[in-house]
């Protein structure tokens, strides 16, 4: 089994993330994120907020609309040819796929012959109002960047800013994929995380230059290692029409390198489009009177695909386990080494037994003493190794155990995750203690 298949696995059978309408067998490329995976998605975004806006005194948050004046799209570019792909069906088993992707004139699935390409919008259309008519047609947005760029003057003007400075934003977008695939790397439904830094045309490439090497170093110093990423410049003939440099950040997944994050220069091409298709001038004028739209460097990072990229430099298979508090089950144990401040749980509370009321009381206790401070997650279920185990699959940090002398001396064994020491402290210090092992 690849490792996309075990990851997929764990997934699903440790609450991360499941099929979307599975029960009514499923919806293609849409999926439920569950309790664990509800956690390191909040963990992702909030390690990204904390990066561009708490670290910067120039960078503000917010949240635009999914819906938005058609217009906007008109403007973008979006509903030009522009924003579509070439679509082949086959004319045997009628399965569609990307022109881009096709290495060859058969249908990869059946060897039925293709028709002729057709050209396919990805916004998703739907309808404002209770009549549905071309005058009550909008869309879902296919990104989350241009209600930043409609937003230039609101921001500006309330906020009191000055070039350059950068708006970020965290939010739901749709794409209409022909041929969603690799699980969670293309799909219909998905977050992005993108800051728009706002700045005067000449220091456009001193920028361009400094987000890079930011955003790089934001997944290393989260785990990912060097040799698994890389940039990728895009050349002009290929990068995106508004583009005036690309440069995509790309992790190496099982499947092979596939893009996480794309940084751009897009010049002034959006704010001059939408001032020309508003009417309202987004320019911005220096204290010396001179007069400019300003570029603009986009970070754009998609939540889904780098949580991929997180699971999957997380995952680790010790051949014959690891655990030594019980007879070793001579069978492969999973280790998911995420950083500190992504891992979904922090802290299990373990009872030694729970056939024993009064160490399942003191248990629940240190659980409910932790819990206002931690992630945490209670466990009775099984031997302690086990319970250890089921911990290290899902990249739970510390385990407390408490066991038969907590009752006489008032302390926890501690057991790390990574190094599986164990150490005993006394309960009146774990809170503090644990806070300065995971640095919160």
């Amino acid at each position: 089994m690849d490792l996309n298949k075990k990851i997929i696995s764990l997934c699903k059978r440790r609450g991360f993330i499941f099929p979307s309408s599975e029960i009514y067998e499923g919806i293609g490329g849409v999926y439920d994120f569950g309790p664990l995976g509800v956690e390191l998605k909040n963990n992702i975004k909030k390690a990204w907020r904390e990066e561009m806006i708490l670290k910067h005194d120039n960078i503000v948050g917010l949240d635009a609309s999914i819906l938005m004046n058609p217009k906007v799209w008109q403007a973008s570019g979006h509903l030009s040819a522009g924003f579509a792909d070439e679509l082949l069906e086959c004319k045997k088993c009628r399965k569609r796929f990307k022109a881009d992707e096709i290495k060859k004139d058969k249908c990869p699935e059946c060897g039925g012959e293709l028709a002729e390409p057709k050209k396919f919008n990805l916004m998703m259309k739907t309808f404002i109002g209770p009549v549905e008519d071309k005058a009550s047609i909008t869309y879902l947005r296919p990104e989350t960047c241009q209600g930043i760029y409609i937003n230039f003057l609101n921001v500006l003007n309330s906020m009191r800013l000055k070039i350059p400075f950068g708006m970020a934003q965290i939010g739901k977008s749709f794409r209409n994929e022909i041929n969603p695939k690799n699980f969670i790397f293309r799909t219909r439904e998905f977050e992005q995380m993108e800051m728009q830094w706002f700045c005067n045309p000449k220091d456009a490439d001193k920028y361009f230059d400094y987000w890079k090497d930011e955003r790089l170093n934001w997944y290393e110093k989260l785990g990912i290692k060097k040799d698994n990423l890389r940039a990728i410049e895009i050349s002009e003939k290929d990068r995106a029409h508004y583009a005036k440099r690309q440069v995509d950040i790309e992790y190496h997944f099982s499947f092979g390198w596939g893009e996480i994050e794309g940084i751009h220069n897009r010049g002034d091409w959006d704010l001059k489009n939408h001032s020309k298709y508003s009417g309202k001038d987004l320019i911005f004028t220096e204290e010396d009177g001179s007069k400019y739209h300003p570029y603009v460097i986009e970070t754009s990072v998609g939540v889904e695909r780098s949580l991929f990229a997180f699971l999957s430099e997380a995952y680790q298979e010790i051949e014959g386990g690891r655990t030594t508090t019980t007879k070793s089950i001579k069978e492969a144990e999973v280790l998911l080494k995420l950083s500190k401040c992504l891992a979904p749980v922090k802290v299990s509370v373990l009872p030694l037994v729970k056939n024993k009321p009064e160490i399942v009381k003191k248990a629940k206790e240190i659980y409910q003493m932790l819990k206002p401070n931690f992630m945490c997650q209670y466990d009775e279920v099984a031997s302690i190794g086990k319970r250890y185990r089921r911990g290290d699959e899902v990249g739970i940090l510390f385990a407390v155990t408490i066991d038969f002398d907590t009752l006489k001396d008032e302390k926890v064994t501690v057991r790390d995750r990574d190094t599986m020491k164990q150490e005993r402290v006394k309960i009146e210090d774990l809170i503090n203690i644990l806070k300065e092992k995971i640095n919160v």
